[in-house]
């Protein structure tokens, strides 16, 4: 290097500018760098420890003693202890429940200090519908809920209080409600529901760890009631339900909810305008299950100046990985918006119901219009559409559609009708007399064969993403303008028509995959 650049003040000069920077800018970094670690830190580290003797969170366990029992707790489980080994006196409980046992007569009453209810979920709703069912009478309850009360909790909260923030929920609520009900059993599952364990979670009651006698061993829950807010949780459990013939009933979103007058009990096929009730639909419709679960909804309408989802602050994201600030990974970073009164609300309603069917109380809930014939009648439609059109394709010969099969099931219809195309022709818009049909006109033979002779299988190769719905008039001229004629879909709908048809196909299209679930 020339020695005159060397010893030039300004090539000084610039040299230690651009050192200095590169310093300044490794400094900076390094600093953002240990202040986020530090604030990923102390997040976690914000969360109670327990000692090794004491209960922590595991992936199932059955709770003993409470951490840092003060005198009352200890106090409470003393009466409990009495009560559940039978040294306490049946009149004081019966006094207790005398308003309930007038009510529900003597026999009701009997049948609902006899059973057994599992609660999955143990938040705003489920505590208050845990609370109503303790205080009710009812014998013996299994709690599962991963989670522990926080100070944002406490706004809808059965029973939690300040000094129960950082304690798992399962825990609070069989801590507060000993002290209102100590004959109740209880059985504390620490642990996040999933398909993986539902087996595990919803199987018979075995009793608890020091219960004498294991009153009650071997009995399948009368119950269960999910109050779970997370949507994969939420369809598993009401699949195994379904599939296991576990009575059930479902509490759909409090949250952004402000009308208690609108909360009703109904089938799984008629709730509405509720994101985590339409998508439960969605999916449940799509593993096979269209109706026959109860649900709590709202009929509330979200409108102008009402509490809407909200989506996580930018500055948040400018943190790093959003998954350090959940409970658990990918698991609610959002903030739900949430009226502390509408869950005590949704929880009471799901705690009425089961005490209502568990007694065998007279129930006459408004009835949802019956769906089912339809599905069935809209399914023969199909069929038949689909048989035309591989006639249409192979030749007239009469055995070519003998035994066709299509790929489409009545939930498949269900979903498609209801909530794909909200239950309204996508042509007029007209709510009746609905039918679905092909969309476009086959390229090349729809017929799929497999097998031979007496072993063939004969299916179409139908999707769900090919179907549109219409009135049974339109549908008539579609077949016969489109699918077996010659006009283009241009030349028979709107450009709005269309647009709109093939949103709805890439909606059916992107929920395709759940149905492999079944």
């Amino acid at each position: 290097m020339d020695s005159s650049l060397v010893s030039n003040p300004r090539v000084q000069l610039a040299a230690t500018a651009l050192v200095s920077a590169a310093v300044a800018a490794g400094t900076i970094l390094s600093y953002q760098r240990l202040q986020r670690n530090d604030r990923v830190s102390r997040l976690k580290g914000s969360i109670p420890q327990y000692d090794d003797d004491e209960p922590a969170l595991q992936s199932v366990t059955r709770v003993g003693p409470l951490p840092r029992p003060d005198t009352e707790d200890e106090h409470n489980q003393a009466l409990a202890q009495r009560a559940q080994n039978g040294d306490w006196d049946d009149e004081l409980i019966l006094e207790q429940l005398a308003r309930n046992r007038v009510f529900l007569g003597e026999d009701g009453l009997r049948k609902l200090r006899d059973a057994f209810v599992v609660v999955v979920g143990c938040g705003g709703v489920g505590s208050h519908a845990c609370a109503a069912l303790a205080r009710s009478g009812v014998a013996r309850l299994r709690l599962v809920d991963f989670d522990q009360v926080t100070l944002s909790s406490l706004n809808r909260h059965a029973v939690a209080t300040l000094a129960d923030v950082g304690l798992p929920k399962v825990q609070v609520l069989q801590r507060r409600l000993v002290a209102v009900a100590p004959w109740v059993r209880f059985d504390l599952r620490l642990q996040k529901f999933d398909g993986s364990v539902a087996g595990q979670l919803l199987q018979e009651w075995v009793g608890v760890d020091g219960e004498e006698g294991k009153e009650g061993e071997g009995r399948r829950p009368d119950f269960v009631i999910d109050a779970i807010d997370n949507i994969e949780s939420k369809v598993e459990l009401l699949k195994y339900c379904h599939d296991h013939g576990l009575p059930v009933i479902s509490a759909m979103g409090a949250g952004t909810k402000s009308d208690p007058t609108r909360v009703m009990v109904g089938d799984i096929g008629a709730s509405s305008e509720d994101g985590l009730s339409r998508a439960t639909r969605r999916r449940l419709k799509l593993l096979g299950v269209s109706s026959g679960i109860p649900v709590v909804y709202s009929t509330e309408k979200m409108g102008e100046g009402k509490a809407a989802l909200l989506p996580l602050p930018e500055e948040e994201f400018q943190k790093g990985s959003v998954g350090d600030l959940g409970v658990l990974p990918d698991f609610r970073v959002r903030i739900l918006p949430v009226l502390g009164t509408m869950p005590a609300v949704f929880g009471y309603t799901v705690a009425n119901h089961v005490i209502l069917k568990i007694t065998g109380y007279p129930m006459d809930y408004q009835p949802a219009k019956a769906r089912d014939k339809m599905y069935d009648a809209i399914l023969a439609y199909v069929q038949a559409s689909e048989e035309k059109i591989v006639r249409m394709i192979e030749g007239t010969r009469t055995d070519v559609c003998v035994g066709l099969k299509v790929p489409i099931t009545p939930g498949d219809i269900a979903f498609l009708v209801e909530e794909v195309f909200r239950g309204r022709s996508a042509v007029t818009g007209i709510p009746t007399k609905l039918v679905l049909i092909r969309w476009k006109k086959p390229r090349g033979t729809t017929l799929v064969r497999i097998g031979e002779e007496s072993a063939e299988q004969k299916s179409s190769n139908l999707r769900l993403r090919d179907l549109v719905c219409m009135t049974k008039e339109e549908a008539t001229r579609h077949q016969k303008k489109i699918l077996q004629g010659d006009k283009s879909l241009k030349d028979l709908y709107s450009r709005e028509v269309i647009e709109l048809v093939e949103a709805r196909q890439k909606e059916s299209e992107a929920y395709e995959r759940y149905r492999l679930m079944a």
